[in-house]
């Protein structure tokens, strides 16, 4: 069973193709034109084991709200389409992530429903050029259109960077646990027989 899939989006701010493996190796080859959304997900990749590739352009001279948007909803799509047979996964999942003197706690529930809870405030807005709220925007869509339910906390940290690598490395640890196929996982793991 491939847990794999494309996903194209283009509208008249973003051109974006999208291409995952779930049972991948770790391999990242993103380009989005938003630096550190690229290094955030290439962290995502290599610790969740998945491979990704995204290609994306946008109006990045405008801002990169477009952007950053619009790769969470296809990434969440591709997700959403490469999992869509659940039967035998982890389903659930919690992790704490250390970055030096940061650490975040992500939950995970692929449950087919659509929740983020979502508790990082940092002292800075931008990270060089890029405004650190976008993370939100980003987790909104991909939660949105992967349909997953994600709890992101921030437990304690000052760095900015360091909060934002530790809350994407705790999202990779929580995706490569959840979606594990566990042979004594019969069906779909849920009493209703439906996720």
């Amino acid at each position: 069973m491939a847990r794999s899939a494309v996903v194209k989006r283009k509208t008249k701010e973003t051109d974006i193709r999208v291409k995952i493996n779930i049972d991948g190796e770790g391999k990242g080859r993103i380009s989005t034109g938003v630096g550190f959304l690229d290094h955030m997900l290439e962290l995502f990749s290599k610790h969740s084991l998945i491979d990704i590739e995204i290609k994306a352009e946008g109006d990045v001279h405008i801002d990169d709200h477009h952007v950053v948007e619009d790769v969470g909803i296809a990434l969440g799509e591709a997700f959403k389409k490469a999992f869509a047979n659940k039967k035998g996964i982890v389903r659930y999942s919690s992790a704490r992530v250390p970055m030096d003197e940061s650490l975040v706690e992500a939950s995970l529930d692929v449950s087919g429903r659509a929740y983020l809870a979502y508790k990082i405030k940092t002292r800075r807005i931008k990270l060089g050029s890029f405004n650190v709220g976008l993370v939100k925007e980003f987790m909104r869509a991909f939660v949105q259109n992967a349909q997953i339910t994600l709890h992101l906390i921030l437990i304690s940290g000052e760095d900015v960077h360091h909060i934002y690598e530790a809350a994407f490395k705790a999202l990779a640890k929580v995706f490569r646990e959840a979606l594990k196929v566990d042979e004594r996982v019969k069906g779909t793991p849920s009493t209703k027989g439906k996720l």
